[in-house]
């Protein structure tokens, strides 16, 4: 039988961790603080951030918001950004994407210190990441190696596809799983046999954004299913993964939702503890 990976549960374990250690670091006077910038009206972005902001608050640490006209100019979100680079209550700063299209949103993002980059999305952070170097890493694909890790699966000398090449998930979740040993191999929506790719492995994580795009004739008994993918539908929430059909084939897999999205909540809230913790200790992480 296929076992559903509980990603609400794994979430909750690891907010309840950073909530003892936030208590601790009270206690010294050092509170972490995220300030989190929404330029505009998107309902969707505003969902996300509302949720952000909730759980930062649930574990203790300051919430900093900056909303913005959806007029902003770039001039604007840059001042804002630089005011909390400045700031040293501020432990992270995100820039909640999309941005409006008038904005640039990769110029907008490099103006966030390294130190304070709990998304993991600048150059800077970026080039460390590909480096091996310490650093915050994206917190989506930290959040499906933390999945993996609390299910005891082997990474070291396991062959994983990754399917999807975008920035936010695909390329730094690929240059994780090699740091980790294993064998893995990228593909995508235009892969001309996905199959091909996919089949081999002993873990597929599926990041793409193309609704059902993986089923039961892609994965081979046994393996390991990460569906980062989520799509509003007439009958609810689903993923990237035709999960229903690969009940009995997969060994296991991650629901949507309550798989990797919780996930990538809690790892943001690492990601600010940490930056936190490393702020206070002079030259551990470049501005």
């Amino acid at each position: 039988m296929t076992t559903t990976i509980d990603g609400a549960r794994i979430a909750r374990d690891i907010r309840a961790r950073v909530a003892e250690r936030v208590a601790e670091t009270a206690v010294l006077g050092r509170v972490p603080g995220l300030a989190t910038i929404l330029v505009g009206d998107d309902p969707a972005s505003a969902v996300y951030v509302a949720a952000k902001r909730r759980a930062i608050r649930e574990a203790g640490m300051r919430d900093f918001h900056r909303p913005l006209s959806q007029h902003a100019s770039g001039y604007e979100v840059a001042a804002v950004i630089d005011e909390l680079a400045a700031e040293p209550d501020v432990s992270g700063i995100l820039l909640q994407l999309p941005l409006p299209a008038h904005l640039d949103a990769a110029a907008l993002i490099d103006r966030i210190p390294a130190a304070k980059d709990v998304d993991g999305l600048t150059t800077a952070s970026a080039g460390r990441l590909a480096r091996g170097e310490r650093g915050l890493r994206p917190c989506t694909p930290s959040g499906v190696i933390e999945l993996l890790d609390t299910e005891g699966i082997e990474l070291r000398g396991a062959c994983v596809a990754v399917v999807g090449w975008g920035e936010l998930v695909g390329r730094p979740l690929a240059q994780l799983l090699l740091r980790r040993g294993a064998t893995v191999t990228v593909a995508h929506e235009f892969t001309a046999d996905l199959a091909a790719v996919t089949l081999p492995a002993d873990i597929v994580v599926v990041a793409t954004g193309v609704r059902g795009l993986v089923g039961p004739e892609h994965v081979k008994p046994g393996a390991t299913v990460i569906d980062v993918g989520i799509h509003r539908t007439p009958e609810g929430l689903t993923g990237d993964v035709r999960a229903a059909e690969l009940d009995g084939v997969a060994g296991r897999i991650t629901p949507v939702p309550g798989g990797v999205g919780p996930m990538t909540i809690a790892m943001l809230m690492v990601n600010t503890l940490r930056a936190a913790e490393w702020n206070a200790v002079p030259n551990t992480v470049p501005v």
